[in-house]
């Protein structure tokens, strides 16, 4: 989640113990934001990262293959800081607009890379979305979200928008506003829950824990709770386990 913020000017960390991670905002006023350049695609390691998706499209002919990239709402939260993002919603909105307006021109043009490069779609990460209330969800996160879907998003290219935010079991109305065409959500929220209330239409995927089952868990917990989920969810037409 720091590729983006890496085009942008952000410090990055790099490490062998664990994933980069930007380790500075570089917005903290109105003027900042003005000044902000839009990097153009192929800065940083993006043009790495659309190299690799392009070589997997060839080696794997029988599946889709996604890309991957941040959400608008959390790559202004690396830009100014997650915490003044928030805060700025409501204290000086006009300047996280303005970093909302560059980081969306930014994600369209990385996305329709990958689409050239021949990928089915874009698994697009907006975690930091699933922090805010529903009705800032919707003006500071969702309508950004849809300038990319809208800009890429057709029969042939997918997006998937991902929320790994408790909060989004409140927001599914504006995560939908979004228009994107599946919807992946974290384990910190009920999937039955979010099925419930997701049209059958719609692809909604999720929700084993990454960390604690799947990174730290033995075999047997893997399976045990795969299995207790497509218990509680493999009745909802639409669900895709994850």
């Amino acid at each position: 989640l720091s590729v983006e913020a890496e085009c942008f000017g952000a410090p990055i960390r790099f490490s062998p113990e664990c994933v980069p991670m930007v380790t500075a905002p570089i917005i903290s006023t109105p003027g900042d934001a003005g000044a902000l350049p839009v990097p153009t695609f192929g800065a940083g390691r993006t043009g790495l990262y659309v190299e690799s998706v392009s070589k997997a499209c060839r080696l794997i002919p029988d599946r889709p293959v996604f890309g991957g990239m941040i959400g608008p709402f959390s790559l202004a939260g690396n830009l100014i800081g997650l915490r003044q993002a928030m805060v700025s919603c409501c204290e000086t909105p006009e300047m996280i607009r303005v970093v909302l307006e560059k980081a969306a021109l930014f994600l369209i043009s990385y996305a329709k890379a990958y689409k050239t490069a021949g990928a089915q779609g874009i698994i697009l990460a907006e975690p930091a979305a699933g922090l805010l209330p529903p009705g800032l969800c919707g003006v500071f996160s969702s309508r950004y979200v849809k300038q990319i879907v809208d800009a890429v998003q057709d029969e042939s290219f997918l997006v998937i928008y991902h929320n790994c935010g408790g909060g989004v079991i409140d927001m599914v109305p504006e995560i939908l506003d979004t228009g994107a065409g599946a919807y992946h959500f974290g384990n910190a929220v009920s999937m039955e829950g979010m099925l419930r209330q997701m049209p059958e239409d719609i692809l909604s995927m999720g929700n084993v824990d990454p960390v604690s089952v799947i990174g730290g868990g033995t075999p047997k917990a893997v399976r045990e709770a795969t299995l207790a989920l497509l218990e509680t969810c493999g009745r909802h037409p639409n669900f895709l386990i994850s």
